[in-house]
């Protein structure tokens, strides 16, 4: 039985409770029939239906344009713990319309939310380039005003999750206003808009739908833009405050799966006539994971009450959450599949499984490298 004693914490409040709750008897009930891993697209469209259904994707994509933090990080937390697509298609439908709702037109936010909160639509957030990952200011793909009211896209963008099969895009290009950061722009893409082809599907270790997209003489209208000319590094970075501690949620999910697959083998499985629980080796590094794990939920719910009690940034708080959470859950998972021996590395069991999602955490909106120097120009300034 997970451990839920963190929400007794005062950062929570009865509502939040409920709602992690609710979410977890859904995916108990629910996630296991909607899941393929062997058809991820298919498996995302399911699951992007069912979350709609439910309810849950009101909070990836709010009515009032006010995210609650906390409620994002105990649904990512909630569905990764079940099963690592549920997470994903749900963060997805949050990261890919949060430019929108932090800064889109009311008829941007018409045009798009309702579809996305119903989970008829998915969403797609598309910023990483071949040569601009980290670097976001080394965005090449180039928006060319036309002059008839349309704007010109060529270019890449690659690693893009729900690439494939989203509805829409929030495209990040070089307008050229200024050099670097301050020349970027961002616009609504639908994914039918001529010009835009999925150029290449990418597998990963842990598979989820991601693809390299080209831009060639793909035009957008003008009113597509989201938020100001030059504004598209704020318009990304506020998206990414947001989102980035929910990442560090996701990876609590993962460990407290790890760990509770731990505890159950070490008291299942016994070892020179007795459990691998009465080990002081084990118990020694199940004390670790644990806390670990409290350590991580701690900047990540620290991080998301900061954000819901008003900050306007949590930059720093962020990147904490995320670069402690995600390197502890590798840490955790990897002591899973220790205490499991070979059974920790056949594939298809959970630590295996686990090994591999958790991966990903760790480079993706922004590696742990990325963080570090995010934190240090912070405490700097």
């Amino acid at each position: 039985m997970p451990d839920r004693s963190f929400l007794d914490w005062p950062f929570f409040e009865p509502r939040h409770r409920d709602l992690a709750a609710r979410a977890d008897a859904w995916a108990a009930r629910t996630v296991p029939d909607l899941v393929d891993h062997h058809d991820v697209d298919g498996s995302c469209r399911r699951l992007v239906a069912a979350l709609g259904d439910a309810g849950f994707l009101r909070f990836a994509a709010p009515e009032d344009g006010v995210f609650d933090v906390r409620a994002l990080c105990l649904l990512r937390e909630t569905f990764a713990r079940h099963d690592g697509l549920a997470d994903f298609a749900f963060a997805m439908q949050g990261l890919g319309t949060g430019a929108v709702t932090l800064a889109g037109t009311p008829a941007q936010r018409d045009a798009v939310l309702p579809g996305v909160r119903a989970g008829r639509r998915i969403a797609a957030f598309a910023l990483t380039e071949p040569e601009a990952g980290s670097d976001v200011a080394q965005i090449a793909l180039s928006a060319t005003p036309m002059g008839d009211g349309t704007v010109r896209l060529d270019g890449e963008k690659t690693w893009i999750s729900n690439g494939g099969i989203a509805d829409h895009y929030v495209v990040f290009t070089r307008s050229g206003e200024a050099p670097g950061a301050r020349g970027l722009s961002a616009y609504l893409v639908p994914a039918d808009t001529p010009g835009l082809t999925i150029a290449e599907r990418l597998d990963t270790i842990a598979p989820h739908p991601l693809a390299r997209l080209r831009f060639d003489d793909c035009r957008v209208p003008a009113e597509n833009r989201i938020g100001a000319a030059g504004a598209g590094f704020k318009v990304a970075m506020a998206t990414l405050d947001v989102f980035r501690a929910t990442v560090g949620a996701a990876a609590l999910g993962f460990a407290r799966r790890a760990l509770d697959a731990a505890l159950e083998r070490a008291q299942s499985r016994h070892l020179f006539g007795a459990p691998l629980a009465a080990m002081q080796l084990t118990q020694t590094s199940l004390a670790e994971m644990a806390t670990a794990i409290d350590t991580a939920a701690l900047h990540v719910y620290r991080a998301a009450w900061t954000r819901d009690s008003g900050a306007p940034r949590i930059t720093r708080e962020a990147a904490m959450a995320k670069m402690v959470a995600t390197e502890a859950a590798q840490e955790v998972i990897d002591r899973a599949v220790q205490l499991h021996g070979g059974e920790g590395v056949r594939s298809g069991s959970v630590p295996e499984t686990l090994y591999r999602e958790i991966r990903a955490l760790r480079i993706y909106e922004g590696a742990t490298e990325v963080q570090k120097l995010v934190i240090a120009r912070q405490i700097l300034a």
